[in-house]
């Protein structure tokens, strides 16, 4: 009866278990952004956690974690707070405006801002907070809160920013000239009836872009001519694991991991984060048995090891 008792007492333990296990041997730690900020060892244990909501995040070299936080009572336009390991905690921006949307550290030590509501505009601070690039953004004005969500700086300085309502991500040179625009619209959706708004857009690789089209339910990856080469939706899934997908990070080998930010609504056990091969093949999922969903994350170690090359999220 003992033995009974101890069995079903550890069959209930891997059930609950927070990272699937299930025909895989890829783990991952990372840090998940929403409204639970948490940092999940590879081992489906929480390790850190922020009392706040927030809407990008991310981990630097040394520990120091860098936050995008929502608007609230204490930051009514967001902020942008860094962490360092001994947990100091530092106000790098205070937002002005509806919203910060991200906060991406470039390599030498700055930090790349949008800000959505009546003049949304993209920053670059230094480490003191002082601004060192400042122009507008030229999306749509009626609805602040669907302007823009994840600018990155890229390598050559110019800059990636996603405008969810004009469904394109708008290649912005560092005078804010628009260069390019990538649309995003699903072919033959002249009316726009799927909401395939730009959310997360990667500069990866051979001049390609990844994109999560949130609403619409599909990831999209640009050439560098601007064509479509590869396309992921839940008809290439085990099932509607694609359900608001905002965020994703394209790993050194090429998988890619994406979070579906409504997972969990309707289904606790709907994977919260998945990877995926080129070939669209599943190699590792996150259920936590939660309603809250992950906004944006980044993956710190795979198998224990730390990720290596840029962080591109």
């Amino acid at each position: 009866m003992m033995k009974s008792a101890a069995l079903l007492a550890a069959l209930v333990a891997f059930l609950s278990s927070s990272t699937d296990a299930s025909d895989q041997e890829t783990t991952h730690s990372f840090l998940a952004c929403g409204q639970k900020t948490y940092i999940m060892d590879d081992d489906g244990k929480v390790s850190w956690t922020y009392p706040a909501s927030t809407r990008d995040g991310y981990v630097l070299r040394d520990g120091t974690v860098v936050l995008t936080l929502s608007k609230s009572k204490r930051y009514r336009g967001g902020a942008v707070v860094k962490i360092a390991p001994d947990k100091t905690e530092t106000l790098l921006w205070e937002g002005t405006q509806s919203e910060i949307n991200s906060a991406q550290p470039t390599p030498d030590g700055n930090f790349v801002i949008t800000e959505a509501g009546n003049k949304p505009r993209l920053l670059e601070i230094d480490s003191e907070g002082e601004i060192v690039l400042e122009f507008p953004l030229a999306c749509q004005m009626k609805n602040h809160h669907m302007q823009t969500r994840m600018a990155r700086k890229l390598a050559d300085g110019t800059f990636l920013a996603p405008h969810l309502l004009d469904f394109a991500v708008f290649h912005y040179g560092n005078d804010g000239e628009v260069l390019n625009k990538l649309d995003t619209t699903v072919p033959g959706d002249t009316e726009h009836k799927i909401h395939s708004w730009p959310f997360t857009a990667i500069r990866h690789g051979d001049g390609h872009t990844l994109v999560c089209c949130t609403n619409g339910n599909r990831v999209v990856d640009f050439d560098s001519d601007g064509k479509i080469v590869w396309t992921l939706t839940n008809d290439d899934l085990p099932g509607a694991w694609l359900q608001d997908p905002c965020g994703s990070q394209v790993l050194p080998g090429g998988n890619i991991v994406i979070t579906s930010y409504a997972a969990g609504r309707k289904d606790p056990n709907a994977p919260k984060l998945f990877e995926v091969t080129r070939d669209k093949k599943v190699v590792w999922k996150y259920v936590d048995g939660q309603k809250p969903g992950i906004h944006h994350f980044q993956l710190l170690t795979t198998n224990g090891k730390q990720q290596q090359g840029p962080v591109l999220k």
